[in-house]
């Protein structure tokens, strides 16, 4: 059992190395073959290790190279609950993204297949290295491969600008971080995890500690895509190939979110205050939530209207993790893999529609789809599940998350949750309940404010008419994951137990350096108010969206709203250095919460 992290890395590099050595003579069949076989293989492989975690942490040292007391010089993985729940979704979603991909791109090389591999091998290696330094490494593996991905048709200059703000900013939020680690190492001396804890443990949390804390958090929250760290998101969903918007929604964003929970608790646990760190959550969780539920609502280009959407859920992961207990990772564990699993679906069947009609314009595509009644279904479907329709992964998770929060004096940001999940959802629900049923009044197509989606080219090489089994096979598989979260809540109260259990994680790790903890208390059960509120979104949701649709019963928008609408879409203008500017403040922001 304790080789499995590092045979879970490893696979899918070595794949990817055959895919790169070997690609120009492999006919396309042959690339998918392996690409898929590989991804599915560590699929299998996390889910034995997630059983395996479900009875205490696995922990390897590579090279055998195991610690002298509080020190060492080896790599160490260590696999747990919350992790190897994350790397198994991960692994999933990478699957049904290269299955969908058979049919998906006309003309590929097997680059294309290598490059998905080493991204799944940077999510893997980010998720269980006990290393912060190795952490980095992996960080950068996933973020380069991720720039490519996004630029992959670079013949088109909305891809080369879209990766180019992806890089730039990523990597100046990576620049950060490695200030932040060298920061820690001059204090502690060392890189792991677990050694920088008790290294730190017992010592005043100065103004170099906060300042790391800061510097390494900052480029891990600009990969989470929270405000206002978020400003590449958008621009790299808009123009990345669809099958790898599965991946950026659906995992790599709520790998950010992991990178601070796991930083913050095991490194600076001992040190930092956990009211400076619930401030810091609920601020950059409350302004990503709101600002990401408005831009969602006000958008016509689907693809960054599910973007806004991912920002939005992001910014109520960051809120539900304020808890900062058991419950709080149970919950964070339910919302994201239901979360993950409805966009990838939705994100899926955008691309049905962007290669079968030209356009991802929501108003250019009113009306049009009326023949696809089980994709239109599916849509529908998706929506709710993003709504908190109950019994089902984001409602479940929300529920455990928002009953947390109750027992920590944060009770009063279900209402934020309603509000925010009911708007979002809402904007998915007018999408398909106007491009695939016609409902509504047809849209007016003078609004020159918003991005449109239209004249895009497709990714097949030509329309299809009839959407390719494969396609729709990874459609369902997705969002059936969605649909089936809740049948995971042992793995899900495992996972947020032992990620609350900092001691046991630095007795697993250094066993000479303290004793073995004891798992916090957490349950996964539905709450009746937990239903209702459930309930109250999934409706609430349903109005909104009649209400967009039907927009000459309300009056319009008041002057200074539409206004501030104005300035906000500007705001998002696409320039790098826009992008950079906020990317400081962010970081001005981030210090001011953790010195108040």
């Amino acid at each position: 059992m304790t080789a499995l992290p590092a045979l879970v890395v490893a696979l899918p590099l070595l794949a990817a190395c055959v895919l790169l050595g070997l690609g120009v003579k492999l006919p396309r069949v042959v690339a998918d073959a392996i690409a898929t076989t590989a991804a599915l293989a560590v699929t299998v492989l996390t889910a034995v290790l997630l059983v395996g975690v479900q009875h205490g942490r696995v922990v390897s040292w590579l090279g055998g190279q195991r610690p002298d007391g509080a020190r060492s010089l080896g790599i160490v993985m260590a696999a747990d609950g919350l992790n190897t729940t994350l790397a198994l979704l991960a692994s999933f979603l990478t699957t049904c993204a290269l299955v969908y991909s058979w049919r998906y791109f006309q003309a590929v090389e097997a680059r294309y297949h290598a490059m998905m591999l080493l991204f799944l091998t940077g999510m893997l290696g980010f998720l269980l290295t006990g290393d912060l330094f190795t952490l980095f490494v992996f960080f950068e593996l996933m973020s380069g491969v991720a720039y490519a991905l996004t630029g992959y048709r670079v013949e088109e200059a909305d891809s080369v600008q879209g990766a180019l703000n992806f890089g730039v900013v990523n990597s100046l939020g990576a620049y950060f971080t490695l200030m932040g680690i060298g920061l820690l190492y001059a204090r502690g001396g060392q890189l792991g995890l677990a050694q920088l804890g008790v290294a730190l443990d017992g010592k005043p949390a100065d103004a170099l500690v906060l300042a790391a804390f800061v510097l390494v958090c900052t480029g891990l929250l600009v990969k989470a895509a929270a405000v206002p760290f978020h400003f590449w998101l958008a621009d790299a969903h808009a123009v990345a190939p669809t099958p790898v918007c599965v991946l950026f929604s659906g995992v790599m964003v709520e790998l950010g979110v992991y990178g601070v929970l796991r930083v913050r608790r095991t490194v600076f646990g001992g040190v930092l205050d956990d009211g400076a760190f619930a401030r810091v959550l609920l601020v950059l969780g409350i302004g990503s939530a709101l600002l990401g539920a408005v831009l969602c609502f006000t958008q016509r280009h689907l693809k960054r209207l599910l973007a806004y959407s991912t920002i939005a859920h992001t910014g109520l992961f960051l809120c539900g993790l304020a808890a900062a207990d058991g419950a709080a990772g149970t919950g964070f564990v339910l919302a994201v893999a239901g979360h993950a699993g409805a966009k990838a679906a939705l994100f899926l069947l955008v691309g049905v529609l962007k290669d079968r009609y030209g356009s991802v314009d929501e108003d250019e595509l009113f009306g049009k789809c009326g023949h696809s009644r089980l994709e239109g279904g599916l849509f529908v479907l998706a929506a709710l599940v993003l709504a908190g329709l109950p019994p089902f992964g984001v409602a479940f998770g929300n529920d455990v998350a928002e009953h947390a929060l109750e027992h920590t004096g944060y009770g009063w940001l279900v209402a934020v949750s309603v509000v925010v999940t009911a708007v979002t959802a809402a904007a998915v629900l007018r999408a398909g309940l106007g491009v695939y049923f016609g409902l509504g009044r047809p849209p007016r197509r003078d609004d020159g404010e918003r991005t449109d989606g239209t004249d895009e080219e497709p990714e097949t090489g030509g329309r299809i008419e009839r959407t390719p089994a494969t396609m729709t096979g990874a459609i369902v598989a997705v969002l059936a994951t969605a649909l089936a979260v809740p049948w995971l809540r042992g793995a899900a109260v495992t996972a947020g137990r032992q990620e609350a259990d900092r001691a046991g994680y630095l007795h697993d790790v250094l066993p000479a350096a303290g004793s073995p903890g004891s798992l916090p208390p957490a349950t996964a059960e539905w709450t009746s108010s937990g239903l209702l509120f459930s309930g109250i979104t999934v409706l609430l949701a349903l109005g909104i969206a009649a209400a967009a649709l039907w927009p000459h019963r309300l009056p319009s928008w008041p002057r200074p709203v539409r206004a501030a609408l104005d300035v906000l879409h500007r705001g998002h203008s696409g320039h790098v250095g826009d992008y950079v500017a906020w990317l400081l403040v962010g970081v001005t922001v981030l210090t001011a919460l953790v010195r108040l």
